[in-house]
């Protein structure tokens, strides 16, 4: 039997099966004990001191107590607290980003992604450098600053010199007054080498999905390629941090297996990150699984409704309280807008889950991962953002400061990053507003600004932001805090 040790570098150790199941028996036994979730509640609450404000977060056996509570008061309770630990690390500030699909050839047999190596009819495709250029160009014409790059796994056709390459288009590509400020990647589990190699190359956050935490479920869902080996997926993020790269991003595919079971997997995951190396993941991504080219969802008899979908964004909130939470077009308007409040802090604006989508006018699903339910466009998402009272923030300044890392967090953790972030985000607001933004956007948009740019506390800082606002007004771009 696999011993449960968070800080072991083995994958069956530090998510340890035997661990999962008692934690779930627990949880079920303590779902309605009061007094204990209370104390549960008490813990995750922010303190506040001279020093800035402070969570203690939860432990993954702590958080699934609370996921297997269904007392309404006390659900309430928790999207209360999410809320409020949103509020006191985020502001109302929500990072903007798109993906850029380069490649779906994979060599890998996962049988809820339709990018699978036997289906013969879906439309291989692989970006070249001139492709990604225009594509690049594309997406700068709309707004975005930050991209996610994602590629199938395939040794031959996506070599890690492919993405080092791709990475080096993206930076150097300058349109009007466009640029790609910070390029995440989204790419197979690889080694310790490969992932110095991406860390010279400049890259943002690391992000690799675990898709499922079961390892029985992972191998009947990933039946062949090398992806199928468990350990070595599982164990990535540490041979990334190993590699030197100090933010790395989690998810899992709401939907393959049961979901109280990924989310003690998931908690435990960021756990072994902080114990081990310090820090723990940069941010979690919650996709569920959506139909798309000979991928029914409905095969996956695991699905989660809405509300739990709301539940669990709510704890990751309270038992992560500094990660920052993505959330994708899978989602609806509706629900992307209630987990906004309830957690997340990152989404993706007018993305194609094609390969070469954005340069084409009309939307491509012939090489598309997965169906676009939020098919708004960049500016309709930035200014129903601003309608809800939020800060759609285009800012990739603590990447560029080296504020990464520990260093990131020790700032989050203090509360400092209000001081930065916050004014970062209403200047990169101003640049959206004056290169891009439709007349109605733009209206509503300085609008926001105006307002928040009031409750900067530092005058010093706010003089400044206003000046910098000013400039930018004036064709100048680019400051930060």
């Amino acid at each position: 039997m696999d011993m449960y040790n968070v800080k072991s570098l083995k994958a069956e150790e530090f998510i340890c099966h035997e661990e999962i199941l008692d934690t779930l028996e627990y949880a079920e036994k303590n779902k309605h004990n009061i007094k204990l979730i209370d104390e549960i509640l008490d813990k995750a609450k922010p303190v506040k001191n001279e020093k800035g404000t402070f969570c203690a977060g939860l432990t993954h056996r702590e958080a699934s107590v609370l996921l297997a509570c269904d007392i309404p008061e006390k659900v309430e309770e928790m999207y209360k607290l999410a809320e409020e630990i949103k509020l006191a690390f985020y502001g109302n500030r929500i990072v903007i980003f798109a993906p850029l699909y380069l490649s779906n050839y994979c060599v890998n047999g996962c049988v809820y992604c339709p990018y699978h190596y036997k289906n013969k009819h879906i439309c291989r495709k692989k970006l070249t450098q001139e492709e990604i250029e225009k594509e690049v160009i594309a997406l700068q014409d709309m707004g975005h600053k930050r991209l996610a790059i994602e590629a199938g796994e395939d040794p031959v056709n996506n070599p890690i010199e492919y993405i080092l390459e791709s990475i080096k288009t993206i930076y150097a590509v300058k349109h009007k007054n466009g640029a790609i400020r910070r390029v995440n990647v989204n790419i197979a589990a690889t080694t310790v080498e490969n992932y110095k190699k991406l860390k010279e190359a400049g890259i943002g956050t690391y992000i690799l999905f675990q898709e499922t935490y079961h390892k029985d479920s992972y191998l009947k869902l990933h039946p062949t390629g090398p992806k199928h080996d468990y350990a070595y997926h599982t164990e990535a993020m540490d041979r990334a941090m190993q590699g030197g790269i100090d933010d790395v991003g989690l998810g899992v595919l709401f939907g393959l297996e049961l979901y109280k079971y990924e989310f003690a997997g998931l908690l435990m995951h960021a756990e072994h990150l902080e114990s081990v190396h310090g820090v723990g993941p940069h941010t979690i991504s919650v996709p569920r699984i959506k139909h798309a080219d000979d991928i029914d969802p409905d095969v996956f008899d695991n699905g989660i409704s809405d509300d739990i979908f709301a539940k669990i964004c709510a704890l990751i909130r309270i038992s992560v309280p500094y990660t920052g939470m993505i959330i994708s077009t899978r989602e609806s308007p509706e629900v992307r807008e209630k987990v906004l409040r309830l957690g997340v802090s990152q989404v993706s604006g007018g993305s194609r889950t094609s390969v070469g989508g954005y340069a084409e006018q009309e939307r491509p699903h012939d090489t598309e991962q997965f169906d676009v339910s939020d098919q708004r466009t960049l500016d309709e998402v930035v200014g129903w953002l601003v309608e809800k009272g939020y800060i759609p923030s285009f800012c990739t300044a603590c990447y560029r400061e080296g504020r990464t890392g520990d260093r990131f967090m020790s700032l989050c953790k203090s509360g400092q990053i209000q001081n930065c972030c916050h004014p970062n985000a209403l200047m990169t607001l101003k640049e959206y507003l004056e290169d891009y933004a439709q007349p109605g956007t733009k209206k509503i948009g300085e609008y926001l600004i105006a307002n928040e740019l009031e409750k900067i506390p530092n005058p010093k800082v706010k003089e400044t932001a206003k000046n910098y606002i000013e400039n930018i007004h004036e064709g100048k771009r680019d400051f930060r805090f």
